[in-house]
């Protein structure tokens, strides 16, 4: 094991009243049925589904991660399902070791990295596909909520876009409450949702959680740049490109990766929670400098379009979205003061086990 990283964690916050609780319940389910209904509808009518999904759903995220990370922990559909059995007391609750967490991590970064190229493939234009692979990982989720203590399987542990909620998340603007946890059992070491500041290398002192974490902070951006760069197969060719679908993501990732890592030796420790911040602001930017134009109509087709703006705005409008893309998520990550603020509140915590979490 590494040396030991105290990480303060955030000031217990107060139970929520019946009328909170229910009413983040309501939510809940809202959101669960809206994930269903996309579910649903990429299943039965595909060309709906995707547009929602990716269209709508996925360029959402990122800008609700880096702003509200705590809020999308609270409501995110697959987190709910994987919550269930523990809610409805039928989980196993079992204790899942630091080693085992560093594991998981490390298999969500993989997970991550596999997934996404298959967009290229085929979850970008098959919806029942993309529907049953969606599916597949609530299957998952299903059975880590039902046989790890609360988030540490899933939310905490396998989910794919975990890693990503670390790396955006570091600088949130506001703190909810922990709409799932009504009590602290620490289910996981460092606490994500109750840990000021938490990014990819927050108390990395397992060997599996500092590779998934490094390989999240420093190439997460070439990742991104990288799958831009792969152009659109017809369907019938797609399988055989998958060489250049999987080989432009990961020559990126390990571009930026080995800057990183220069950087990261050359700077001194202190500058490490910048560092992360710095590259988590450029894989922000990035996704944001390929994705908003062509949302906006701005691109040689309409495939990807939310709405189709292109005629009602002048030509430069892609040019100034993405500047400013760049310099809000740089101010947000980089030179924004740091407010030490977690995702969400910690709850009580339990009345068993109340050693602290700081010798994570």
């Amino acid at each position: 094991m590494g040396p030991m990283i105290t990480v303060r964690i955030e000031r217990e916050q107060r139970p929520l009243s019946r009328n909170e609780r229910r009413a983040w319940r309501v939510v809940q389910v809202l959101v669960w049925l809206v994930g269903a209904g996309i579910v649903g509808a990429l299943i039965l009518r595909p060309a709906v589904g995707l547009f929602a999904l990716w269209n709508v759903l996925i360029p959402v995220a990122p800008a609700l991660m880096l702003v509200a990370p705590g809020v999308w922990r609270n409501v995110c559909p697959l987190g709910s399902t994987a919550l269930l059995a523990r809610h409805l007391g039928l989980s196993a609750e079992r204790r899942l070791a630091r080693e085992w967490q560093a594991r998981f991590l490390l298999i969500a970064v993989g997970a991550l990295l596999l997934l996404v190229p298959l967009r290229h493939v085929v979850l970008d234009r098959i919806g029942p596909v993309t529907g049953f692979t969606i599916l597949a990982l609530a299957l998952a989720a299903i059975v880590a909520g039902s046989v790890f203590d609360w988030k540490s399987g899933w939310c905490s542990g396998l989910c794919p876009l975990y890693p990503v909620e670390m790396l955006y998340g570091s600088k949130p603007l506001v703190a909810v409450p922990n709409a799932h946890c009504e009590r602290c059992v620490q289910c996981t070491s460092p606490c994500p949702d109750s840990t000021p500041g938490v990014h990819s290398l927050t108390a990395a002192t397992q060997p599996a959680q500092r590779i998934a974490g490094t390989i999240m902070a420093g190439g997460f951006v070439g990742f991104v740049w990288g799958w831009y760069q792969v152009g659109t197969y017809p369907a019938d060719e797609a399988w055989s490109h998958l060489g250049t679908v999987y080989g432009f993501p990961f020559a990126g990732l390990g571009l930026t990766l080995a800057v990183f890592l220069v950087l990261h030796r050359l700077l001194p420790p202190r500058s490490e929670a910048q560092l992360v911040r710095s590259f988590a602001a450029a894989a922000i930017a990035c996704y944001y400098w390929f994705r908003l134009p062509p949302l906006l109509g701005f691109a040689p087709t309409q495939a990807g379009a939310l709405v189709d703006l292109s005629g009602a705005l002048p030509a430069w409008t892609p040019a100034a979205l993405r500047v400013a893309t760049i310099g809000l998520v740089g101010a947000w990550l980089v030179t924004r003061p740091d407010a030490a603020r977690s995702w969400a509140g910690r709850p009580p915590l339990a009345a068993a086990g109340r050693s602290s979490l700081a010798d994570a």
